[in-house]
């Protein structure tokens, strides 16, 4: 008696499956920018507190050592951190409240200075008024609710503490339950090579954000400073407030130092009298912030961790489409934990690698 031998799937049958398979994938993607979108009050507050708990690991890790039990490790770096934050929010704040009441001022010479434009703009309007006139267009009036400033914060003001409340609480949790947290997923991995594989990935995250954030703490800081030096040597006046700020929007790249620019022309525009020398206080921060992204940066953390400059930005997009500034801060962070795990997971993919490291993936499966 012959036995029917299984007949094998169709072309279209394996082309039906693999387009049902990639639409779950499409349908999961989506649904969970969703889940981080409708989720952001909680989500992003954590997802901060994971990135700053990675920075402040090793600092409660020497604590540790010591024989400071983590509950209070964890405590002590929350403090220092919270001191940090502190006095570096008072050094800003102070004098850019002083420059937040002279905006009417830079307003009105960034006036002055576009006067020399005012001829091509009526040349420009008067193009507008013949098209509008032949194709018989007609005005559009958007009428704008403009509501009470007072209302906004008010209601603002709950949301932005229960935020800070939140984060702080899964900051200290964060860095006091790490080792446990770690245990626990190791105990569910089930084999030997499966807990050493994701072991290595729990090292790779925390060593190389760790590394990562500190090293760009510091050069944001040498940033800082010399911005402050360029700016004091141009006459600029308060330039260790722009020097502070220059080294904390750095942190958000791309539209960090955009933003930096923009702010330096305006205080450009009050310190200087005529429209070049307004430029000179940009300038000065691009040309350092150029060095920086192009020699410090590579020197300081190395070629082997430089991150693909379309997928930074990509990231970046991503995140602060997500969660706004808060996005913008851990873009860069969540990038690195990708690559982390990936390297783990990828063969072939050695990003960051040491050959000490390259040596020890090498004998894994």
């Amino acid at each position: 008696m012959s036995v029917p031998t299984p007949t094998s799937k169709s072309d279209l049958d394996i082309a039906l499956m693999r387009g049902a398979q990639v639409a779950v994938l499409f349908l999961g993607v989506l649904g969970f920018i969703a889940a981080l979108q409708a989720g952001r009050f909680l989500f992003a507050p954590v997802a901060l507190a994971v990135v700053v708990g990675l920075m402040l690991g090793p600092i409660a890790l020497r604590l540790e050592n010591r024989g400071v039990p983590p509950a209070f490790s964890a405590a002590a770096a929350v403090l220092i951190f919270l001191l940090v934050v502190c006095a570096v929010g008072g050094a800003i704040a102070a004098p850019l409240t002083t420059w937040a009441g002279r905006l009417p001022q830079i307003w009105s010479e960034l006036q002055l200075q576009l006067t020399s434009l005012a001829e091509p703009l009526a040349t420009v309007k008067s193009v507008r008024e013949e098209i509008r006139s032949v194709t018989g267009g007609s005005e559009v009036t958007v009428s704008v609710d403009d509501g009470s400033t007072v209302q906004s914060m008010a209601v603002l003001a709950p949301t932005l503490l229960a935020q800070i409340l939140v984060f702080f609480a899964s900051l200290y949790f964060f860095l006091a339950t790490r080792h446990d947290t770690r245990l626990i997923v190791l105990k569910l991995c089930s084999g030997r090579k499966l807990r050493r594989r994701v072991a290595h990935i729990f090292h790779d995250v925390e060593e190389l954000v760790a590394n990562y954030l500190l090293a760009i703490t510091l050069i944001n800081a040498g940033l800082g400073l010399a911005v402050a030096v360029a700016l004091w040597l141009l006459g600029v006046p308060s330039a260790a407030l722009w020097g502070a700020l220059a080294g904390v929007l750095n942190f958000v790249v791309y539209l960090g130092p955009a933003a930096m620019a923009l702010i330096l022309f305006g205080v450009g525009l009050a310190s200087f009298d005529t429209f070049t020398g307004s430029l000179l206080p940009p300038l000065a921060y691009l040309a350092v912030n150029a060095v920086e992204a192009q020699f410090v940066t590579p020197l300081v953390i190395g070629r082997r961790m430089t991150l693909n400059p379309f997928l930074v930005f990509l990231a970046v997009s991503f995140w602060i489409w997500i969660w706004g500034p808060i996005g913008g801060f851990i873009a860069i962070p969540a990038l690195v934990i990708l690559f982390a795990i990936a390297r783990n997971i990828v063969p072939g993919f050695e990003w960051g690698l040491t050959e000490e490291r390259k040596r020890q993936y090498s004998r894994l499966p």
